[in-house]
């Protein structure tokens, strides 16, 4: 009987999953996206070679409980596919099975399983990946082990495997196995170290080509998270004040996220008040209270696989000091600087330089470096970068072309005990936009953010909708 009735929970578990599913996003990806990508790729690739795209793994969290899955982004790209344990194989040349039948790719992909699905939600499994994302030569994984391939014959083996992987001796239906059992079907040893390197450079560079220039789609949805990530930052510049911790303003970001419907952040969002500013990829955000401290926001909605990159700074108090204004106002004029060199066949460089020189200029003039060369030591780090799949985009080429979408970000960071005037020690301002390369210049996609002195004040004057949203005090100590 117990068992009876639990197969009727498993079963109306699924089901239920099954109806629930129709109110899910409707602006992913169409499967003929999908598939222009993998012919896209075919097109590039080198005679005689084929590529297989790994799964990410999962990853451990804490005894039985698993990190929120995060798919490789390239088989994302190439599938749509956000499930682990799974391979893609893309071949430059129609390949004949034993029974006559030819294919350009082949998909292993996890089993369905209804008692584990009652756990962990619906799988696709090989029907739903030939409905859904409409990929006719899809497998079970269980299948790849004996599956009549010979990887081997191709001059090209082009592969990146899984990072991080922990391998497996058996050829079981996990992503270690799915690996070994490509290693042996391809004839490949790790201790092979060169060939290894050169099959991922190779497929680096394949990948980098494609997904450096965005699609029509691809821009669509950039400017989605873009959007979202603004609003995000609009919402607490009108709510900010100095009894917030950098925690709380963390949650108000990816609430207004969440709001929007964008599953995550596209990587850990940084809040640094004050001197914690200072430091570059600060996300323990563990301040109590921000004081009246400006407060750097670098924080990214990631919206259907793709992440925005969005940085704001604010005083706490609503107002800049005057001194503040002067740091601010450098970083500003050398964003400016860098914008205005943007356009198809410009270069990264050249809008580095622009904007190194109004740094260089303004931090001298302040008596805050007594050499220009000395500019380093106050912005350590680059310009920007691609965004797009990843925070830091895959690129192949130096040159910034028209439909790449990147960020610009120049920054000033005075530590406490810095070699200048102590009125200046803790001061952090960062401001990064994302930008669309056009023809003969740029689109600022995250202008809905304000970015002047006047126009950040003005926001933080407004009134927020969360002034009145509060909860009631905790009793445990």
């Amino acid at each position: 009987m117990f068992k009876r009735l639990f197969t009727f929970l498993v079963v109306v578990s699924i089901a239920n999953t099954s109806i629930a599913q129709d109110f899910e996003p409707k602006d992913y990806f169409t499967k003929e996206f999908h598939a222009n990508r993998r012919e896209a790729l075919r097109n590039s690739m080198p005679e005689s070679s084929v590529m297989a795209v790994f799964a990410f793994p999962m990853r451990n969290f804490s005894n039985d409980v698993d990190y929120l899955y995060h798919q490789n982004p390239d088989l994302y790209y190439f599938t749509g596919y956000k499930e682990p344990d799974a391979v893609l194989f893309i071949f430059k040349d129609a390949q004949t099975d034993d029974k006559g039948n030819t294919y350009k790719e082949l998909f292993f992909v996890q089993k369905r399983n209804p008692m584990q699905e009652s756990w962990t939600g619906k799988r696709l499994g090989t029907e739903g990946v030939k409905e859904k994302l409409g990929i006719n030569m899809a497998f079970n994984g269980s299948d790849f082990k004996d599956f009549p391939v010979d990887l081997s014959k191709f001059t090209n083996i082009i592969y990146s495997l899984p990072p991080d992987l922990v391998m497996a001796k058996s050829e079981t239906v996990n992503l270690a196995g799915l690996v070994n059992s490509f290693l042996r079907k391809a004839n490949i040893s790790l201790d092979q170290t060169t060939n290894v390197n050169t099959a991922r450079r190779t497929y680096y560079k394949l990948t980098g080509q494609l997904r450096e220039i965005k699609t029509p789609e691809e821009t669509t949805m950039l400017r989605k998270a873009v959007e979202i990530s603004c609003q995000g930052q609009n919402e607490v510049m009108k709510a900010a004040h100095a009894n917030m911790s950098e925690f709380e303003i963390q949650g108000l970001h990816e609430f207004v996220h969440k709001k929007y419907g964008a599953e995550n952040v596209g990587y850990g969002s940084i809040i640094g008040a004050g001197e914690n500013g200072c430091i570059l990829h600060y996300v323990t955000n563990t301040k109590t209270k921000v004081g009246n401290s400006l407060i750097l926001m670098d924080v990214g909605a990631e919206y259907h696989g793709y992440t925005a990159d969005v940085t704001r700074t604010i005083p706490a108090s609503g107002k800049f000091t005057a001194d503040e204004k002067l740091i601010y106002q450098i970083v500003y004029d050398a964003q400016e600087a860098a914008f205005k060199t943007l356009k198809d066949g410009s270069s990264f460089a050249a809008a580095s330089n622009a904007a190194n020189e109004v740094i260089s200029e303004g931090l001298f003039k302040l008596g805050i470096i007594k050499d220009k060369k000395d500019y380093r030591k106050y912005y350590t780090h680059g310009l920007g970068h691609h965004i797009g799949l990843d925070v830091h985009d895959r690129a192949a080429t130096n040159k910034l072309l028209k439909n790449m979408v990147i960020t610009i970000e120049p920054g000033i960071y005075i530590a406490p005990n810095s070699d200048c005037d102590k009125k200046w020690w803790g001061m952090a301002v960062r401001i990064e936009d994302d930008v669309l390369i056009t023809q003969d210049g740029y689109e600022l996609l995250s202008s809905f953010a304000p970015r002047s002195i006047a126009d950040v004040e003005k926001k933080m004057a407004e009134k927020s909708a969360l002034d009145n949203f509060k909860l009631p005090v905790l009793k445990s100590k």
